[in-house]
């Protein structure tokens, strides 16, 4: 098989290159599946949640959101919680929700940026490697050296840069069309923030009072 040979012309190297490139689709993988999950139609979101706390129903606005997958739907539950709870600075809470947040959408996307720097120096590796076998070559053949007694080391050279940069390229791809797809979702959770925080210091009260009445009757 083409493979097998690649990786046995290739000499040692191109076995870390190979775990690389698994880590790498693993962490992309893993990373497609957690953003797109997350990612939500907030508008939908902050207009039923908002809706519900206009009626006085926070238990059933605190339902939606854990009904609801992703971040920013976890920080509207923690901002509601604690005005609910009585707490004057819903600024805090909602700071305190994005520091557990944000690290968990950050989670493993430097590792496939570290694997977009680490291949082509791989690759780099292998190639160094192979042109001192070919100087070993030439030392050793002196004056009696052919083309096909360097064709090792110069296709082992040749594979391991190929196999460095055929893995860097898609990780440095992957890695900036992630970071997009997490950005998206931070202003998503700065929206959901901004417009839970504006709900409550204008109607805050009124919605407060509702829910009270509605307890008691």
């Amino acid at each position: 098989m083409l493979f097998v040979k690649l990786m046995t012309d290739g000499g040692p190297v191109m076995w870390p290159i190979l775990l690389c490139s698994l880590v790498a689709m693993i962490v992309f993988i893993e990373k497609w599946f957690q953003f797109h999950r997350d990612q939500i139609n907030v508008k939908e979101l902050i207009k039923g949640v908002l809706n519900v706390l206009k009626r006085g129903g926070f238990i059933e606005a605190i339902s939606l959101c854990d009904n609801t997958p992703g971040p920013a739907a976890r920080i509207l539950a923690a901002a509601i919680l604690a005005y609910e709870r009585g707490s004057a600075d819903l600024k805090q809470v909602i700071k305190d929700s994005n520091l557990v947040e944000i690290p968990r959408l950050e989670r493993h996307l430097n590792v496939l940026a570290s694997i977009g720097y680490v291949a082509p120096l791989l690759g780099l590796l292998g190639t160094v490697l192979g042109m001192m076998v070919a100087f070993e070559v030439i030392h050793d053949k002196n004056v009696y050296l052919s083309a096909a007694d360097l064709s090792k080391s110069i296709s082992m050279a040749l594979i391991t840069t190929a196999a460095g940069l055929c893995v860097a390229i898609p990780c440095y791809l992957g890695y900036n069309y992630l970071v997009a797809r997490l950005n998206s979702i931070v202003l998503d959770m700065e929206k959901a923030a901004s417009e839970i925080t504006h709900f409550f210091k204008h109607h805050g009260p009124v919605s407060r009072e509702k829910s009270e009445i509605a307890e008691e009757a």
